[in-house]
């Protein structure tokens, strides 16, 4: 399909609006995720409704000794991903377009939520992502805005932003889109070297151990419910390899639902041995948070969950996460 590239607000309001308009933001350098992101929104607006894709390489998220010079600008390349995935629009404004008097003196805050995990790694990335994105908001008029799990703090963010501050606009969650060998999709996969594309593969690696963990202890904790407390039950506990539960399945039956440490340390043992591979892995944070204000769960926690992590390999920061449901209805 044809996409239309558009630079400024006024040329963006001036097109005539006939169904739902879905915004998907991004810093441009689109890849697969992005793609998915637009064909999601493509489907949500409907053959009548408009896909429009910003790309703009916001200055205030990027923090001292940061790659904004560095970050990569593929507009050309952009134009031909948004328009295959089903893209009407790619507006792609300059600077001075999204912030005509200079760098703003008036911004959005992100709170004490936007100072943990990525807030405490990159000290202001928050606020100026949100500052960006409440001025596209209003640039862009969306009904709906999508957004990458993968970036799960900043998608809760902006879900309490748009909340907290009334934005006429909903927010749609989009799950994270990984490549063969279970890599998260990143524009910045592209400065890994292949030895640090192995290394980085400890990411996603630890979180499905700590996944796998998780379902193991969820598994034990339903048989313990469905099978009677006898010798049968017993057996049926060791069948799946939790030989010292077995010895005691009413204790695991009225277990807490989930054990959060367990999972922690289950990632904990991936990442400490990628920390010790050439190139080596350096962990910024692996965290089991609530992902309703991004603090640590303890084992009595129930509900969703996020495992985070954050490393750097080589000179390349990279984030990856999972979504985790503790305590299974009994």
């Amino acid at each position: 399909m044809t996409t239309t590239l558009l630079r400024t607000a006024a040329e963006l309001h001036a097109r005539v609006r006939t169904g739902r308009r879905a915004v998907v933001m991004t810093m441009g350098a689109l890849h697969e995720g992005h793609a998915t992101l637009i064909r999601t929104a493509r489907r949500i607006a409907g053959p009548d409704g408009e896909v429009v894709v910003t790309v703009f390489v916001n200055p205030l998220q990027f923090g001292a000794g940061e790659d904004l010079d560095r970050y990569p600008r593929t507009l050309d390349a952009d134009l031909e991903v948004a328009g295959r995935a089903g893209a009407d629009v790619v507006f792609a404004p300059a600077v001075d377009e999204v912030y005509p008097g200079g760098e703003p003196q008036v911004r959005i805050t992100a709170g004490p939520m936007g100072e943990r995990l990525e807030g405490a790694s990159r000290p202001g990335h928050f606020d100026g992502m949100l500052t960006v994105v409440a001025k596209l908001l209003h640039l862009t008029r969306p009904d709906v805005a999508l957004y990458g799990q993968k970036d799960a703090q900043q998608l809760a963010l902006i879900r309490r932003m748009v909340r907290d501050l009334n934005f006429d606009a909903e927010i749609v969650g989009v799950s994270t889109v990984r490549e063969e060998d279970g890599l998260a999709l990143s524009s910045r996969n592209r400065y890994l070297s292949p030895k640090e594309r192995r290394t980085a593969l400890a990411l996603s690696q630890a979180l499905f151990a700590g996944a796998d963990r998780h379902a193991a202890q969820e598994a034990l904790r339903a048989r313990a419910r469905e099978v009677p407390a006898t010798r049968a039950r017993a057996e049926a506990l060791s069948a799946i390899g939790e030989s010292r539960a077995a010895a005691d399945a009413h204790a695991v039956a009225k277990a807490a639902p989930g054990s959060a440490a367990a999972v922690r340390a289950a990632a904990r043992l991936v990442l400490d041995e990628a920390a010790r591979l050439t190139p080596p892995l350096e962990l910024d944070y692996l965290a089991l948070v609530d992902p309703d204000d991004f603090t640590e769960i303890g084992d009595d926690f129930t509900g969703e969950a996020v495992l985070a992590v954050a490393a750097r390999v080589g000179a390349t920061r990279l984030i990856d996460n999972i979504t985790l449901t503790f305590g299974a209805a009994s």
